[in-house]
């Protein structure tokens, strides 16, 4: 698991003792926006969506995350605070939630935990200010081809020789590429004409992912 590889094989051992497995139906909210932050999540299965109210009332898709990648970390930096955004399990979802508390205990006791906190939020900030710059420079269907060939590597796993099945929303993929619904369908459409993809509701199957790729340059 990314998160841990920094860790002695033994640390890792120990980090996933102190964590409580937990699983979730398809559909059910692993936390809430507004909800007391006292617990990362460490995806052991499944796939989760990442997701703010708008001032609209509406949900905005911010990320997308799978097997080996980590919800919540905020949780474990004081103050304590009010979780920022909603998770959902896209499907059914297995998770080792590590506690606030328990986390405290073990960077007092295991000094290189800190460590792998620090290169975590390194890695998380990277990513924001690389979404800012292709905000700033890149076009809004750039945006979605990427956005869409990164959900598809999250479902490469289920992939048969039809191609990668992506259960995502036209809805979830303008919010992931900071962009509106309607730019979305019109790069999709575009691209099932052209045969790269196919498109149903609530799924996009990928079918030729290279010519994908030279158009998200």
């Amino acid at each position: 698991m990314e998160l841990l590889s920094g860790l002695p094989p033994a640390d890792v051992r120990l980090v996933l003792s102190r964590s409580r497995r937990r699983k979730f139906r398809r559909g059910e909210v692993i936390f809430h926006e507004g909800d007391p932050a006292d617990a990362l999540h460490l995806i052991m299965s499944g796939r989760v969506a990442v997701r703010v109210a708008t001032p609209l009332g509406d949900a905005a898709t911010l990320d997308l995350v799978g097997p080996g990648d980590v919800v919540g970390e905020q949780a474990l930096l004081p103050p304590a605070g009010p979780r920022s955004a909603t998770t959902i399990a896209l499907e059914p979802t297995e998770t080792m939630a590590l506690s606030a508390s328990d986390f405290a205990a073990l960077r007092s006791e295991h000094p290189a935990v800190d460590g792998v906190l620090l290169a975590l939020l390194a890695r998380r900030n990277r990513s924001l200010a690389a979404r800012l710059a292709e905000a700033l420079y890149s076009s809004a269907e750039t945006r979605v081809l990427r956005r869409l060939l990164e959900v598809a590597a999250l479902y490469d796993d289920d992939a048969d020789g039809d191609g990668a099945v992506v259960l995502l929303t036209q809805d979830d993929l303008a919010g992931l590429a900071g962009t509106t619904r309607e730019t979305v369908n019109r790069v999709l459409r575009k691209e099932a004409e052209s045969g790269a993809l196919d498109l149903a509701r609530g799924r996009v199957t990928v079918r030729d992912r290279a010519s994908l790729e030279r158009r998200a340059r």
